[in-house]
């Protein structure tokens, strides 16, 4: 059998880091063109997990780093990681949705490419890092990478049909499940002794294979023909949200979507100290309870959405699951015993189909070759919930515990966030009545999708 000649090998590595083909199609043998793959959920999912579980063994650590470098001072430490927390979410916010558009110019592949390479290189300058200044630097560069979360959800709106999108965001969802459970505990493991630089160089090593996997395995998934040129008024954050309203429809779905992250980055934000308060829990037993928080939603989002969401349709599953969602955060705030906690995460995560329906909705809003910008959108409200929930959280719970309190009551940032639920469907309601008043038009599937 004759070898491969030089253009056909050639072809074959432009094809593997993402680069357009310039050679033309009869010149590539049947060997390169066997070896072409279809985009598909699995690849992103496989790249996602390993993304997460970057992410993820970092959780219970860089509080503990933080603490470590004021001395020990568990004030100023708390202090110092919220102003951490900001300056993630800022960076974020600012560059997700330049990062989606250039997704939309080059292609989804070469934009996660070079986001995991920033965020292997931000770990590692994490474990190096002597004092807080570094650290800042550090969390910065893995802000601004951190859009290759809307690069991810961009590519499942290529590869897949509208009416298929939500069950599809439902299993990146499992994913996100899978890194946060397995994440915190090799985080635990690795940073045991005092080691807390360790798991830094491990979630570091677990984004450097993810970074081999994309460049090897991962197909593009956005066709050429749905590219478009970029600009900088669509990559700016502010512009990216304002550009929303383009869309009939779309910014009351975006509205809703900010609201139910917001709320649940409130639970988020006060779980630790609410348990430790209320129930007297160790930080051990808080930390076994996002465990199973994480191993739960990874069961509902990654088998049960896709059946709920397959009978419901988008529109309903969205309302169920804020109904739901409002109901377990007002049953949160009143449990009066920790066993019960267990108990309402069972309902809690069936809530979470809210999410994976509100995305689907809006992409069905949007043209194919604006699905990236529009995901980096959508990462900048997510960015903007995170800034904004911790201390609206937090500041709340600290009014209403402690003996100099006017009223003592705990769950009281559950209850507010259980009000928010309440507005995020009467927005959703009324964005179904105007797409059917107005018959907004809805997209089909793009290309790629087309040729599965």
């Amino acid at each position: 059998m004759a070898r491969p000649g030089r253009g056909v090998k050639a072809a074959a590595a432009r094809a593997r880091f993402g680069f357009p083909n310039t050679v033309c199609p009869e010149k590539i043998g049947p060997m390169s063109a066997s070896a072409a793959r279809k985009p598909a959920v699995a690849f992103i999912f496989v790249t996602l997990v390993l993304f997460v579980l970057g992410f993820g063994i970092l959780i219970p650590v860089i509080p503990n780093l933080v603490n470590q470098f004021q001395g020990g001072n568990v004030s100023a430490a708390s202090g110092e990681y919220g102003l951490l927390l900001g300056a993630y979410a800022a960076m974020q916010f600012t560059f997700s949705p330049i990062l989606g558009s250039l997704s939309d110019r080059f292609g989804r592949k070469r934009v996660l490419l070079i986001a995991l390479a920033g965020s292997a290189i931000d770990y590692v300058v994490m474990g190096l890092a002597p004092n807080m200044s570094w650290l800042f630097v550090a969390r910065m560069i893995s802000g601004a990478t951190a859009g290759a979360l809307a690069t991810c959800n961009a590519y499942i709106a290529d590869v897949t049909p509208p009416e298929k999108r939500a069950q599809a965001y439902g299993l990146l969802g499992a994913a996100f499940g899978i890194g946060f459970v397995l994440g915190p505990a090799i985080g635990g493991f690795l940073a045991e002794g005092g080691h807390l630089h360790r798991p830094f160089f491990f979630a570091a090593g677990c984004v450097a294979v993810n970074c081999l996997y994309g460049i090897f395995f991962l197909p593009e998934s956005l066709p050429v023909e749905n590219r478009r040129p970029f600009s900088w008024k669509r990559a700016n954050p502010i512009g990216s949200l304002l550009a929303l309203r383009r869309f009939r429809g779309v910014f009351d779905l975006a509205l809703v979507y900010f609201i139910y992250t917001f709320a649940q980055y409130i639970l988020q934000s006060i779980w630790i100290l609410y348990t430790e308060t209320r129930y007297h829990w160790t930080v051990k037993q808080a930390a076994l309870s996002m465990t199973y928080v994480g191993a739960i939603t990874a069961v509902v989002q990654g088998g049960l959405i896709k059946r709920i969401i397959a009978v419901t349709g988008d529109r309903k599953a969205l309302v169920i699951g804020l109904l739901i969602s409002a109901a377990a955060m007002v049953c949160y705030g009143l449990a009066t015993e920790g066993w019960m906690i267990y108990a309402l995460v069972c309902l809690g995560c069936f809530g979470g189909i809210a999410q994976p329906a509100s995305q689907a909705l809006v992409t069905r809003h949007v043209p194919p070759d604006e699905q990236g910008g529009l995901q980096g959108s959508l990462s900048g409200l997510l960015s903007l919930s995170l800034v904004g929930a911790p201390i609206v959280g937090s500041y709340s719970f600290g009014l209403c515990i402690g003996p100099g309190a006017r009223w003592n009551l705990p769950g009281v940032a559950f209850f507010e966030a259980a009000l928010l639920m309440l507005v995020a469907i009467a927005l959703a309601y009324r964005s179904f009545v105007l797409d059917d008043r107005l018959e907004t038009q809805v997209y089909p599937a793009p290309a790629a999708e087309k040729a599965g």
